[in-house]
Formats: structure tokens, C-alpha cells, sequence
């Protein structure tokens, strides 16, 4: 059962990729849908060998669901900024509630947290290629990069306690999905050439090794139940 999945999420990758490629070349809303809709379901099926493998659900429920509010915030973004942006905000916290599920929050996930908040704000008030439309604007791009930075520093101070294949492939998803969505503000507000395309080669490998994370989640776990 298990070649099986792996097979399967390769397949899952490659196809993740050319749709990546195919959304870079052409655009289009509906090619956006179908390739943010591929990480979806490979985060569904791995949360089956989840369940196959009889491991705690609480992680991979919580990323699943945050898996599928980040494939409506891609959808609504490319309809209403400011809603494609609540959504993903609120993908956010979701993956960081997963996060949570794994170690309970503590005072080094808010150091860490903090820490790389002051520097996503540094660059959102200082950096002089950047013309927000209006203040509103800039308050939620703000506003946004306080929860992803949460997210972040939770992926990574999960990782300075518990140092496996599990923790460092979920922050290095992480880490790619904070890069992208700082290549999409200066493509979007600083008009930075190459950063839409620096966003979308991170983006969606980002939200692949998420939803893989799940089947290296159930291996570990299961692993983990019979050593004992």
C-alpha cells in the first residue's frame, strides 16, 4: 500500500507542476482552480493513508481543511483582492492550528513568530519600491504577514524540538510559502520584474510538500506505534 501512495503522489507532483507551468505561460482563473485543486486532493489522499494507517487525525484534518481554504483564496483573489486575501489569511491560522496539533504553542513559537513579523513588516513599511494603492491596503497586507509569520514560526520552532523528515518538510513548506507571497507583494505593489513568476515556481511546490507532509506524518506515527 504504501509504493502505492508514493506512486501516486508522484503523479500528484508532476501534474502539480505542468499545471504550475501551464498557469505561468497562460494565466487564466480556471487554470489557477484546476492546479490549486490538485494539492487538494493530494492532501485528501494522503489523509486516507492517514486513516488507513490508524494515526491521530487532528493534524491532517486541520491541514486539509487549510489546504482547501487556501484553493478558495487563490480562486477569490483573482476575483476581489481583499477577499482572496481574508481567505488566505484564515488558511493561515489553520495551518497553524495543525502546527499545533503537533506541539503545544509556547513562548518560542511567539519569539520566533515575533521575530519574523518585525522583519515582514520592516520590509512592507520600508522598502521604497513598494506603492500600495491605500492605507487599507497596506493594513492588510500587515495584517496578513502578522498571521503567515505565526504560521512560519511555528513550522520552524516545531522543527528546533523535533528535528526529522516530518518537521523539516513541513518547514520548508512553510518557509517556500512565505517567499512566494513576499514575491507576489513586490510583483503586485512594487512591480519587481520576475517576481510573479518567483511567487508561483514556490507557491505550488509549497503546498505540494504540505499536503505530502501527511503521508510522511503517517509514516512517522505509525512507525513510531509499532516500535512500541
Amino acid at each position: 500500500m504504501k509504493k502505492l501512495f508514493v506512486v501516486v503522489n508522484l503523479v500528484m507532483l508532476a501534474a502539480i507542476l505542468l499545471l504550475d507551468i501551464g498557469y505561468m505561460t497562460h494565466g487564466g482563473l480556471g487554470l489557477k482552480a484546476v492546479t490549486s485543486l490538485m494539492f487538494v486532493v493530494t492532501g485528501v489522499i494522503n489523509l486516507v493513508y492517514c486513516l488507513k494507517n490508524k494515526v491521530n487525525t487532528r493534524y491532517p484534518v486541520w491541514m486539509v481543511v487549510a489546504l482547501v481554504t487556501a484553493m478558495l483564496g487563490d480562486v477569490l483573489l483573482g476575483i476581489n483582492f481583499y477577499l482572496g486575501a481574508a481567505f488566505f489569511a484564515l488558511g493561515h491560522v489553520f495551518y497553524f492550528l495543525s502546527y499545533c496539533t503537533l506541539i503545544r504553542f509556547n513562548r518560542r513559537d511567539l519569539l520566533l513568530s515575533v521575530c519574523i513579523f518585525l522583519i515582514s513588516l520592516g520590509i512592507l513599511l520600508f522598502v521604497p519600491v513598494l506603492r500600495f494603492d491605500s492605507a487599507l491596503m497596506q493594513g492588510v497586507c500587515i495584517a496578513y504577514a502578522l498571521v503567515i509569520s505565526f504560521m512560519v514560526g511555528k513550522a520552524v520552532s516545531n522543527l528546533t524540538r523535533e528535528r526529522n523528515a516530518f518537521t523539516i518538510l513541513v518547514a520548508v513548506g512553510s518557509f517556500f510559502f512565505y517567499f512566494s507571497d513576499f514575491m507576489l507583494v513586490l510583483d503586485r505593489f512594487g512591480g519587481v520584474a520576475n517576481t510573479g513568476y518567483w511567487c508561483l515556481s514556490t507557491y505550488y511546490p509549497a503546498q505540494f510538500l504540505l499536503a505530502f507532509s501527511l503521508f510522511v506524518y503517517a509514516g512517522l506515527k505509525s512507525g513510531a506505534g509499532r516500535e512500541k
